[in-house]
């Protein structure tokens, strides 16, 4: 299968991504196929995404006031990962609003090259009453280390 072409689409190198974090694959992330099943990568995406945030103070697990609710994503497929490699997940951040954030994410098998491509959209809420609020100043500052 060829790749699609577009920028929107196309693959990524590593160096695309201010961050990155290694994930080991597991058995029964393989399909019967032989290869990571499609709805793992979404798994991924939360992944790297939620670590960052973590590392960087953004989430408190069971303390934040304020959460990231998925309202959109999304992923373009373009080569097989299969157990036992290690996928490498490339993070940055195209779109910074007053109350979400559009997060890209690059995955990456052993060879360096991208198989995967996707976006995930945190939309900012109130972690009680699940409305939307405006991110903090220094949240915002934070994510402009992961802008494109």
């Amino acid at each position: 299968m060829s790749r699609p072409s577009g920028d929107r689409i196309r693959p990524d190198s590593p160096d695309d991504y201010p961050y990155r974090l290694d994930l080991p694959t597991r058995w029964n992330d393989n399909d019967v196929y032989g290869h990571i099943n499609n709805a793992v990568y979404y798994f991924y995406f939360d992944t790297v995404v939620n670590r960052w945030l973590i590392d960087h103070g953004l989430l408190r697990l069971g303390e934040s006031e304020t959460i990231g609710l998925v309202v959109d994503t999304g992923c373009s497929y373009f080569a097989p990962l299969a157990f036992p490699q290690t996928v490498t997940a490339g993070l940055r951040v195209s779109e910074i609003g007053n109350t979400s954030v559009r997060y890209e994410i690059g995955l990456f098998g052993e060879d360096g090259l991208c198989a995967a491509r996707g976006h995930f959209v945190h939309v900012y809420v109130n972690e009680k009453t699940r409305r939307p609020v405006s991110m903090s100043d220094r949240m915002k500052r934070t994510l402009e280390e992961l802008r494109l």
